[in-house]
């Protein structure tokens, strides 16, 4: 990410960002402390973050998301399109990282405000990212197959697997 004197934005544009932020994360204690519940159970943390994952990659890079993104971003050349709140805006739709804060917050105030509904869409972006982890797993493991092995040195002696095959 470019520094704040290379891109067409001041640092009042990211503290606007930063502001919003910190205003939903207050409002969500706030929500959290008056419902007078503890703290979410450990136990579904590896969940949420898991579905954070899934749901910032979604918003960052695919293409269905690119309604969300087309107002900020030229998806042709995947740079922040304007200046000022609008290219900061941009930046933070492109990072996975920083929309992931975003979309984690997101996620936890459901949550806490509807924690039965909440692990629904918990559990759909979960799925969704193990997906995502098997098919690229999978991908590896044909591309590996097919390509052809590697070299052997000259004079190297065969594998024995190979010496019985060919024998």
């Amino acid at each position: 990410m470019d520094p704040v004197e290379q891109t067409p934005t001041e640092p009042v544009d990211y503290a606007a960002i930063s502001a919003t932020y910190g205003a939903l994360l207050g409002t969500l204690v706030l929500a959290a402390r008056d419902r007078g519940e503890d703290a979410i159970p450990s136990s579904e943390l590896l969940p949420l973050g898991i579905a954070t994952f899934a749901l910032s990659k979604l918003i960052a890079k695919e293409k269905a998301e690119t309604w969300m993104r087309e107002p900020f971003v030229d998806e042709a050349s995947r740079r922040p399109k304007g200046r000022r709140l609008r290219y900061a805006i941009g930046e933070l739709l492109t990072c996975t990282r920083c929309i992931g804060a975003w979309s984690s917050l997101g996620l936890v105030a459901l949550r806490v405000a509807r924690p039965r509904e909440a692990r629904v869409v918990t559990s759909v972006l979960a799925t969704s990212a193990l997906n995502d982890f098997l098919q690229a797993g999978f991908a590896a493991l044909c591309a590996r197959s097919s390509s052809p092995p590697p070299p052997r040195p000259a004079g190297a002696p065969r594998p024995r697997s190979a010496a019985r095959v060919r024998g």
